[in-house]
C-alpha cells in the first residue's frame, strides 16, 4: 500500500509510542487522525505540530464507554489504515486483581479494538485497508505476575490472527509487540534498569523502529497474520 494521502488513525496518538506514530506517519505523507481520551491538550498541541488540521484531525473517545467506542470512526471519516495502540496498563496477579481491574483491562484493551476491527472493516466497503494492533512481547509466554492485563494482550493477538484470515483479501491485520520503550506511567521508577539487563540487546527499543514498523507492515502488501516482535529479543 503506498501510504502517501492515506487516512490512517492511530487511536491513543497523542503521548508516547502513539505520538510516535503519528509523526511518523505524516513524514511519510499520510493523513493522521489522532486520537485521545484524557490527552487533549498535549494531543491538539501534535495537531498543531503536524501542520494543524487542513491535512490531519483530532477526535476524543473514552474506550471504557462502547457507545463512544462504536462512534469513534464515524467521527474519523475514511479511514484506510487503522491502529490500535490505546492501552491500559494496570498489572496485578491474578490471585489478587480485583474483578474492576479485569474488566477494564479487557474492555479498554480488547474489546475496543475488537470493535473498532469490525466497524473498520464496515467502512471500507469492498476497499482495500489495513490494521496494525498493538500487543506486548509478553503474548510470546506465560506472565506470572500480570494478570488480566496479559490475559487481554493475548485475546487481542489471537483476535488479531483471527481477523486476518476472515477479513482476507481486502484487509491485512497484523500485529507489533513491543518491548521495554518507555517506563510505563506513574510507574518511571520502576525495575527499567534491571529489565535492560535481561534483554538480549540490553537497551530499549527505539520509538524510531516501532515506528518504521508499522510503516513497513502497512506498505507491504504481502504480509498478514504476522506477530512481529519489535523489543530487543525480550521475548526471548
Amino acid at each position: 500500500m503506498d501510504i502517501k494521502n492515506k487516512n490512517v488513525l492511530v487511536t491513543g496518538g497523542a503521548l508516547r509510542i502513539g505520538q510516535a506514530l503519528c509523526k511518523a506517519f505524516a513524514e511519510a505523507g499520510a493523513n493522521v487522525v489522532i486520537h485521545c481520551n484524557k490527552s487533549a491538550d498535549a494531543a491538539r498541541k501534535l495537531l498543531g505540530e503536524l501542520g494543524g488540521s487542513g491535512k490531519h484531525r483530532l477526535v476524543c473517545c473514552d474506550f471504557a464507554n462502547p457507545d463512544d467506542v462504536s462512534a469513534l470512526l464515524e467521527q474519523s471519516g475514511h479511514v484506510d489504515i487503522l491502529i490500535n495502540n490505546a492501552s491500559i496498563y494496570q498489572p496485578d496477579p491474578l490471585i489478587s486483581e480485583n474483578a474492576d481491574r479485569t474488566r477494564a483491562h479487557f474492555e479498554v484493551n480488547f474489546f475496543a479494538p475488537l470493535m473498532l476491527m469490525k466497524k473498520f472493516h464496515e467502512q471500507l466497503n469492498g476497499n482495500s485497508g489495513c490494521i496494525i494492533n498493538f500487543l506486548d512481547q509478553d503474548v510470546a509466554k506465560v506472565s506470572g505476575s500480570r494478570g488480566s492485563y496479559s490475559l487481554s494482550r493475548k485475546a487481542l493477538r489471537d483476535a488479531t490472527l483471527s481477523a486476518a484470515l476472515e477479513m482476507a483479501p481486502r484487509v491485512r491485520v497484523n500485529a507489533v509487540a513491543p518491548g521495554p520503550v518507555l517506563p510505563p506511567v506513574g510507574m518511571e521508577h520502576s525495575m527499567m534498569e534491571q529489565t535492560l539487563k535481561e534483554v538480549p540487546l540490553a537497551r530499549p527499543v527505539d520509538l524510531r523502529d516501532l515506528a518504521q514498523a508499522c510503516i513497513f507492515l502497512a506498505e507491504n502488501e504481502s504480509i498478514t497474520g504476522q506477530i512481529l516482535y519489535v523489543d530487543c529479543g525480550q521475548h526471548l
